[in-house]
């Protein structure tokens, strides 16, 4: 993951630096391809060892998620249901957000974490709807993190028993392995990106608790299979739910929105009763 696009902060000059090919840091098919996910870390980066590249990969991981528990914590404190927005560029998650917002103007507190390498174009649009944004600049980083974000909400206002948007970095690659405490995972897989993507980039899809199939409107301008698009995700992820939307038209934005208010009372109702069950072990103590 990180060890290859270099947000690890590992370098050539590792100890581990070498030159051969002897820690099966990838495998060679007889159909010609090479595989540099056959090893241990599932990567190559040149001049470190797949054991290195494994050592590296867990401590930065163990890192964020300690963030990341903290984060969950706080929107658990706080009521606030967080979703991750993960997809490549261009697969339209800042233009879904802005008709999701407008839809649930007055509803519930809303707030929205940006992720990009560079500007606050999203942000911008984000705020020309009146809901708060924070944009996180990443740099050369790939991602967010839990750290990144835990640091944006302290510049959002209040969202108490709200929605809480985080749009990552338009990527579909290295964001599937942060943990940002989020609640759900959306993944969008636009119509225009091909009907195997979900199998050319399995991790992302894997860890996704809906996948929104977006551009509806662009179905009778392509040639796409949506059952080909539904079998290479039930192959990668059987469990993840799916819907077709269209940000342009509204098709779809109703069981879009259904689904974040179910999901949302799921949680609520959740907190809820995990407050009565640690009240009632209160009780209990003190009644002993």
């Amino acid at each position: 993951m990180c060890t290859v696009c270099g947000c690890s902060g590992a370098t050539v000059g590792d100890k581990d630096h070498h030159h051969g090919h002897d820690d099966h840091d990838h495998h060679h098919h007889d159909s010609g391809v090479l595989d540099y996910g056959a090893g241990p870390a599932h990567a190559h980066a040149p001049g470190l060892s797949q054991t290195r590249m494994v050592e590296i990969e867990r401590g930065i991981l163990s890192k964020n998620d300690s963030y990341a528990a903290d984060n969950r914590a706080l929107f658990e404190r706080r009521g606030i249901f967080a979703v991750n927005l993960l997809s490549s560029p261009g697969a339209g998650k800042t233009t879904l957000l802005v008709a999701t917002l407008t839809a649930l103007a007055g509803r519930w507190p809303v707030g929205v974490i940006e992720g990009d390498q560079q500007t606050s174009n999203d942000a911008e649009r984000i705020r020309a709807t009146g809901a708060p944004a924070v944009q996180i600049n990443t740099g050369k980083g790939c991602h967010l993190d839990a750290h990144m974000v835990g640091h944006a909400m302290e510049s959002l206002p209040t969202l108490d028993d709200g929605v809480l948007f985080i749009e990552n970095v338009g990527n579909l690659v290295c964001p599937a392995a942060f943990d940002l405490g989020e609640a759900k995972r959306v993944v969008l897989l636009s119509l225009t990106e091909g009907e195997d993507k979900p199998l050319k980039y399995p991790d992302i899809f894997a860890g996704a608790d809906l996948v929104l199939i977006t551009k509806a409107d662009l179905v009778p301008h392509l040639d796409v299979d949506l059952g080909a698009i539904d079998r290479a995700l039930a192959r990668v992820n059987p469990r993840a739910e799916t819907l077709l939307v269209s940000s342009r038209d509204g098709a779809g934005m109703a069981g879009w929105l259904g689904w974040l208010e179910a999901r949302r009372r799921d949680a609520l109702r959740t907190l809820a009763a995990q407050a009565e069950a640690r009240a009632a072990a209160l009780r209990a103590a003190v009644a002993e």
